[in-house]
């Protein structure tokens, strides 16, 4: 229930809408099954993992119902259709049961739609015959609003599961020769549930760093956020008096340019 800024819910009811993100090429074996074990203890919606680790994560999260969500195309979307059709698949086949794309970039700015469609319909396909659900990846820093709202069009025409704003890894080069990105902002949560039919699911990814941050973006109408940031939002969630128990909680609104910071 949302009122005033105010959400009504339970601890997990909140660990469910986090994919625990871990995806940073440099993570070890050793970094992967802590991080696991941080998904396990929080009962969150899924750990989010490159796909060779689907065999890694069957194992340590047996007999949980924390769900496997394999990424694909991770993080530039440049590999062909077929390539990530077949890596989809899969990772489907594996045991992957959300698996998030990232699209051809490069196509959906120059308007080739025909094309960006074609991808998400054959590997919506390739995983939709395993019984796994299709989050699409369009990396918003990148994007002007029109591709933005044209991309929400064509996804929720192909009916995938979620859209979803960023990697986490897509910066963007500014006018100082430094790289940065701002991920999730409010302005590109907005516009994407505007253009999405209701039963597409947004994921915001990138940025959502605290539990206001998560509320902020609830309130927003996402359903589901990337975070490498669980331990500290999850604290902070009991911190503030959230239990088992439908618990009542005031957030602060981000600002209209951003949905948290790195």
């Amino acid at each position: 229930m949302q009122l005033l800024n105010m959400f009504t819910f339970t601890l997990l009811q909140l660990a469910k809408m986090i994919d625990h993100s871990l995806l940073h090429p440099t993570m070890t074996d050793a970094d992967i099954l802590a991080g696991l074990a941080i998904a396990k203890q929080y009962n969150v919606a899924t750990a989010c993992i490159k796909p060779y680790l689907i065999p890694l994560a069957k194992k340590e999260l047996e007999g949980t119902d924390v769900q496997i969500c394999p990424v694909i195309g991770f993080p530039h979307g440049n590999s062909t259709t077929e390539v990530k059709a077949f890596e989809a698949g899969a990772a489907a086949a594996a045991g992957g049961k959300e698996i998030d794309m990232v699209i051809n970039i490069g196509k959906a700015l120059g308007g080739d739609w025909v094309y960006v469609a074609n991808e998400i319909q054959t590997v919506k396909n390739a995983i939709s015959k395993h019984g796994a659900l299709l989050k699409v990846i369009f990396e918003n820093d990148y994007l002007p609003d029109e591709v933005i709202i044209r991309l929400c069009e064509i996804c929720s025409d192909i009916g995938v599961a979620f859209v979803k704003t960023s990697t986490g890894y897509g910066f963007v080069k500014q006018a100082n020769g430094m790289y940065s990105y701002k991920g999730a902002t409010v302005h590109h949560l907005k516009l994407m549930r505007k253009h999405s039919k209701p039963e597409v699911q947004i994921k915001a990814a990138g940025g959502v760093r605290t539990l206001d941050d998560l509320l902020h973006v609830m309130s927003l109408g996402c359903s589901r956020i990337g975070a490498t940031a669980t331990v500290s939002i999850m604290a902070e969630a009991v911190e503030r008096g959230i239990t088992d128990e439908p618990t009542t909680v005031q957030f602060k609104p981000m600002s209209d340019s951003s949905a948290g910071g790195y």
